[in-house]
Parts: structure tokens; sequence; C-alpha cells
């Protein structure tokens, strides 16, 4: 039976990765061991940065391991490649970010949160707020996690994707709208030798909206690595 090590994306439970994994082991005869990412999925009440993030996926991934990264799990894994090309066997990126682009809604956000600072006192008008700059995630993050998601999108900038020499598969959902498919593609001309398949039904979160072509997918994959 092949393992497969998966880190989750920006979520506070990986109940909806149940159905994926489910069908990995009972069709595909796959392991799949979910890390639970600290802060996220387990508790931390640490303030978390790109290298913080690294060295816990270095600690808890084996060398030579095949490791699958979805959105924040990607830029994770990317970062740890980028730095230790030998680390994995293969990577799997699925709808990964990492991909630094200047975002001019991110600014706006910026901006407009010291202009109506007084929002903070009410927590309605603040969800709205953030909702309508696209910041719900920020929104609903712990303290020490809004300052922790700042970290991880300021990191792209520093991050050298054409130094991730590990092979790679890249799977996208082509209705991704969080990281759309543009990033895909970037990545792909950026990673040497990595292979990109799209999907014209998904989404950002795959297993949600097609777990059993996901399972498939990932399937295709592994049967390829020796």
């Amino acid at each position: 039976m092949k393992k497969l090590y998966v880190i989750h994306g920006w979520t506070y439970t990986v109940e909806p990765w149940a159905r994926t994994i489910s069908l990995l082991k009972s069709e595909y005869d796959i392991e799949v061991e979910m890390l639970h990412v600290p802060g996220l999925t387990t508790g931390s009440k640490n303030v978390w940065d790109i290298e913080g993030y690294k060295n816990w996926a270095d600690k808890n991934i084996p060398n030579g391991s095949i490791a699958l990264g979805h959105s924040n799990g990607g830029r994770i894994l990317l970062n740890l490649c980028a730095e230790k090309p030998n680390k994995l066997k293969h990577l799997i990126l699925l709808d990964a970010a990492g991909v630094y682009e200047k975002s001019a809604k991110r600014d706006i956000s910026r901006r407009l949160s010291k202009i109506f600072a007084p929002l903070k006192k009410s927590a309605l008008l603040r969800k709205v707020f953030h909702k309508l700059v696209g910041a719900s995630d920020y929104d609903r993050a712990p303290e020490n996690m809004k300052q922790t998601l700042a970290n991880m999108l300021s990191s792209d900038k520093k991050l050298d994707i054409k130094k991730v020499k590990t092979n790679t598969s890249i799977l996208w959902g082509e209705k991704d709208t969080v990281t759309p498919l543009r990033q895909a593609e970037k990545m792909h001309k950026m990673i040497e030798g990595s292979t990109l398949v799209t999907y014209k039904n998904w989404t950002h979160a795959p297993y949600i909206a097609d777990p059993a072509g996901l399972a498939r997918a990932i399937n295709k994959i592994m049967e390829t690595i020796k």
C-alpha cells in the first residue's frame, strides 16, 4: 500500500476531506496521513510564519515521501522543496497557493482597514466589511492566526518557485477563483519537468466538488510513481 501525506489548506476542519480519503483507501489501496496544521486543525496560540511551517512539515514528513499540498498546504510544501529539493519523492500541488501577485483588492483592504478602524468595535459591520473586500478567512481567524495569514501571504514575495526541483504533479480546478488557473500555469512553467492537469468542474476545493474525481486523479499520479 502506497502512502500519501496531505497538508490541508486554510481550514479549521478536515471533515470535508473524509470522502476523498475513504475512496483512496477503499478503491485504490492508498493510505493517507492528513497532517493537522498548527493553529488551524490543531491548537496553537503562536503566531506562525513560513519558516515555522516549513520546519514543522520537514519534521512530520519522512524523507522520500509522497506529499500533497492543497492551497496554503501547497505553499508550505513549495517552500520546503525549494530549500530541500530531495526531501520528497514526489510533490502533488492541488490548487496551491504560493504564486505572488500584486493584489489591488488586498491593498485596498489594508487602506480601508486603517480608515475604518472603528469597525473593529462592531463584529457585524466588521464581518460585512471583510466580506466586501474578500477577506472572510481573515475575519474567521483567531487573533494569532490573523497575523499568521498575513505572514503566509507576504511570504510569497520571497518564494522562488524555480528552485523546486522535486518531481511535481499539478492538479487544478478551472473554476477556482481563490487561486486562479493562471497561477497553475505559472507554477507549471517555473517548476522544470512538472505536469499540469486541469478539470473543468473543479472549484478551489475539489475534495468537496468532486471527491471521486479527485481520488481518481491522485491515483493516476500515484500509479506513475515507482
